[in-house]
């Protein structure tokens, strides 16, 4: 057990993100692999012949090869401590992307050299730049043909629209690809393809050093040279200050398949990354070496282990020491909890803690006493904000198709709903439950877990709805007048909070128009 202002400093809690099929999940399996924390990659101890992802450990996500849950994994990596937290790449669950993105210090973006930026990629970006979170950008999948590598500098710089600097270099790219340069250690690092091992590294003193011209040929070192020559006119020097303020985005390249540009990135990732940074909360800012502990939900996962009906909540520590057995405020309800058994991740594996530090990640078993968002302290009223419910884009009818299972379905809707997989609406009209997403697959993924995970069998019905939209009003007859008018269109949120079901762009326009004192919200955080 350290001193707190020491662990803080060793640690370093980020997301990596990117567009679906860049090479997300592969890049954390390797950071996994240096850490000691797996050793071979794909390596699921239980299961020796189907080799899946560590980080996906959801059923549906071992069939349709994506993930589709924020999943947190922490290990040791020489003297740092190193929580990542892997995100859905699929649009259909920005929004579990969006809350990770509150709970991390730093984010690593993973972009494919073939395909360049995507546009999840640049509406995530947009999160990162809204609260200034540094980034790291690791150019992907180097041992296939893709783009140039100025071109693809070029296009970060204009769709994520923030400086970079390249750290590394490569010589070359698919079947030619040598290797990389590395810049920000002045090394060379040769590519051998092999999925398991670690390449080959060339000692070298500088770029002029001729064990490079040996190593890859003449021509090859002689465009290397051109190339560092005209990345530093080009760029400025890299600059540790302006990264930390989210203004400047070093780059690697690398094939995180071959395990091959990992290690620089790692490297050079635990000494300029931040370690937890003050979080503003509602009442004022917070700093993480504070003596009391206090930390928010950021999301909540139901059934992490199908033989036990459990739910986790996902907790980030901002400040203090989280300590096992030891009572604490949950302050939207006022009451005082113990956690005897708080754990720590390594995907689905869990270990039970006794503290945890400002930056790691706990996971606590919930019986329903939690919601997203909510704020744990040693008893001091904090509120720490900016876990946003967005307004849903899809609508469906969810129906019960086997009246045996009514129980079953409840308990699974709500524990779903909990998760924040979806949003839940109950129609004030006719009583019928609506579920809305903000994409299709969601809908899939809740019927799917619902009869796999609850044993409730659902069907789904369309219903024709543009959005949904929170309201409130400061004049109590103009919100029953509304109500009155609209009443079958007005439907209850699972904190019964009045919505109004619009049906299309145009009525919802009417209807700010025909209602002034009503306010209208398009995310429940209001």
């Amino acid at each position: 057990m350290g001193n707190i202002t020491e662990e803080i400093s060793r640690r370093r809690t980020f997301a990596i993100i990117s567009h679906p099929d860049a090479g997300k999940t592969t890049l954390t399996e390797k950071l996994l692999l240096y850490g000691g924390a797996i050793h071979i990659a794909g390596a699921v101890k239980s299961n020796k012949i189907k080799k899946t992802a560590t980080s996906d450990w959801m059923e549906i996500e071992k069939q349709r090869g994506i993930s589709v849950a924020t999943s947190v994994m922490g290990f040791n990596y020489g003297d740092y401590k190193i929580n990542i937290l892997d995100t859905p790449g699929h649009q259909d669950f920005a929004e579990d992307t969006y809350r990770t993105l509150t709970a991390v210090d730093s984010v690593i973006i993973v972009v494919d050299v073939a395909k360049g930026v995507e546009q999840q990629t640049r509406k995530l970006m947009e999160v990162c730049r809204m609260r200034n979170t540094p980034v790291i950008i690791f150019v992907n999948k180097l041992d296939r043909e893709g783009r140039d590598p100025f071109e693809i500098l070029d296009e970060l710089e204009s769709e994520l629209k923030i400086s970079v600097r390249p750290l590394s270099w490569p010589i070359n790219i698919g079947a030619k690809f040598k290797g990389v340069y590395n810049i920000y250690e002045h090394s060379l690092d040769l590519f051998t393809p092999n999925k398991q091992k670690v390449s080959e590294r060339v000692e070298i003193s500088d770029i002029n050093d001729p064990a490079i011209d040996s190593a890859v040929g003449e021509a090859d070192s002689k465009k290397l040279r051109d190339d560092i020559e005209l990345i530093d006119g080009v760029y400025p020097e890299f600059d540790t200050e302006e990264y930390l303020r989210g203004k400047l985005a070093p780059v690697f390249f690398g094939s995180a398949l071959n395990t091959f540009g990992v290690k620089e990135l790692l490297d050079c990732f635990v000494k300029i990354a931040p370690s937890p940074r003050p979080i503003q909360a509602e009442e004022r800012e917070v700093n993480p070496s504070e003596p009391a502990f206090s930390g928010f939900v950021f999301k909540i996962h139901a059934n992490m282990d199908p033989n036990h009906r459990s739910c986790i909540a996902f907790v980030k520590v901002c400040s203090g020491e989280f300590k096992r057995n030891f009572n604490y405020k949950h302050v939207r309800t006022g009451k005082f909890i113990r956690f005897a058994a708080p754990t720590a991740f390594m995907a689905q594996k869990k270990s039970i803690v006794d503290e945890a530090y400002p930056g790691d990640i706990v996971g606590i078993p919930d019986t329903g006493n939690f919601k997203i968002g909510d704020t744990l302290t040693e008893g001091e009223e904090l509120h720490y904000r900016g876990l946003p419910s967005f307004s849903p884009e899809m609508f469906k009818y969810i129906e019960n198709t086997d009246p045996m299972k009514s129980k079953q379905l409840e308990k699974g809707i709500q524990q779903l709903m909990d998760e924040g997989v979806a949003q839940l609406f109950i129609n004030q009209f006719n009583g019928r439950k609506i579920i809305g997403t903000v994409g299709q697959l969601q809908f899939e993924v809740i019927q799917y877990r619902l009869l796999n995970e609850y044993g409730a069998q659902c069907r789904w019905e369309p219903i024709s709805l543009y959005k949904a939209c929170w309201i409130e009003s400061d004049d109590d007859e103009a919100l029953a007048a509304f109500k009155k008018r609209k009443h079958q269109f007005m439907a209850v949120d699972r904190d019964d909070r009045d919505v109004f079901l619009a049906d299309s762009n145009y009525v919802l326009q009417m209807a700010q128009n025909d209602f002034p004192k009503i306010r209208f919200h398009f995310s429940s955080e209001y």
